[in-house]
């Protein structure tokens, strides 16, 4: 386990040791849920990489002839 150093102003750490004191828990507590939650976040990259695993794996059958012709992709209504 890694020890940390966090340096605040004074006025913030006493609202936060009230805090903490009326959630029966120490500032070290909270900051310590704080940075596990926050480290636990997916990435963008890793959650577009999961979404388009998803996707692929939700696509049933795909056949070249379902594409639009070039026509049909330049036409303009």
């Amino acid at each position: 386990m890694k020890n940390i150093t966090v340096s605040v102003d004074d006025e913030t750490y006493r609202r936060a040791r009230i805090k903490a004191a009326a959630e029966d828990t120490s500032v070290s507590a909270i900051v310590k849920r704080f940075l596990t939650e926050f480290a636990a976040e997916e990435a963008p990259f890793e959650r577009m990489k999961r979404e388009e695993a998803e996707l692929r794996a939700s696509i049933q059958s795909f056949r070249a002839g379902d594409r639009l012709s070039r026509d049909e992709v330049h036409s303009r209504r």
